[in-house]
């Protein structure tokens, strides 16, 4: 079919299965487009928590899938191609991380939701880089805490809170290959612009930055502020809603998009709606656990 039709097809099922689709900022224009929601990875979980539908299609990576499926384990979950999966979660795998808080007796561990479902059930709270300094003050200054697994976005909030968790030394592969001569180079072409860096990028990148927020604030921030140009240091799928959120500014990506989020095509949508499948599995009795710092994470924000 060509992309007219496959639009129009993507809307008659979802009338007929009453499902909605989900999208994430990083996911290609064309998902973003036809989307019911897009959002950051705080926002779609917020969403899935409380929508009606029956069926969820989350275009996006495995993770906030699995976080749906938690989050609504009485929906069917969808996501269009298995094979979205997100290295910063790949970074933290389950059996290390409780190795990890074995070696750390009377730690708190605060994950971020770029984590699987197992990582989550270890975990006391979850976070997103929207919400993570408000709930790391939640806790006294003299609590032991873990965080994990990146460390960037830890050290980030290590510095802006002044305490000294333990970081789990996982990073997003995309924000941690961003160059800061890039970042120069496009300063000196664009000597007006302001620099937006997203906390997952490493230390040198933040060092150079105008504004450090999570995808949903540098989103805001790009709307409200009267510069008319600005250099974007994190996955430049969000720049598609910056241009259309302020149609009269420019903006200017640091680097590459982050291949497991362009998976998410409008032919395998469809196809997912079409099939229900692939359909996203959580066995319970790990949702059970899981669901307890997500929930904790949805009534602290």
């Amino acid at each position: 079919m060509d992309k007219k039709t496959t639009i129009q097809e993507i809307a008659r099922l979802r009338t007929e299965k009453n499902a909605v689709v989900l999208a994430h900022y990083y996911t290609d224009s064309d998902i973003q487009d036809i989307a019911d929601f897009v959002g950051d990875s705080l926002a779609l979980a917020q969403w899935a928590a409380k929508t009606d539908a029956s069926i969820l299609v989350m275009c996006g990576v495995g993770f906030m899938a699995e976080t749906c499926k938690i989050l609504c384990p009485q929906k069917k979950v969808l996501i269009p191609d298995t094979e979205a999966g997100c290295s910063l979660a790949d970074s933290c795998q389950v059996a290390d991380l409780r190795r990890f808080v074995d070696e750390h007796p009377g730690f708190k561990v605060i994950s971020y939701v770029n984590t699987t479902a197992g990582v989550k059930a270890l975990s006391d709270v979850v976070v997103t880089s929207s919400n993570a300094r408000k709930i790391v003050d939640s806790y006294p200054q003299d609590e032991k805490l873990i965080f994990g697994p990146d460390r960037n976005l830890g050290d980030y909030i290590n510095k802006q809170t002044g305490r000294q968790m333990l970081l789990w030394q996982g990073g997003c592969h995309v924000h941690s290959h961003f160059s800061a001569d890039e970042i120069l180079r496009l300063r000196s072409e664009h000597p007006n612009a302001e620099v937006l860096v997203h906390p997952e990028c490493p230390t040198e990148i933040q060092e150079l930055a105008d504004r450090i927020g999570s995808t949903a604030d540098l989103l805001r921030y790009s709307l409200s502020s009267p510069s008319d140009e600005f250099i974007v240091g994190t996955e430049s799928g969000v720049i598609h809603k910056m241009r259309q959120a302020s149609p009269g500014k420019q903006f200017y990506p640091v680097g590459d998009v982050c291949g497991y989020m362009r998976l998410n095509t409008l032919e395998k949508l469809y196809q997912a709606l079409l099939t229900e499948s692939p359909e996203v599995v959580v066995d319970p009795e790990l949702a059970a656990k899981a669901i307890l710092p997500i929930n904790k994470m949805l009534a602290l924000s």
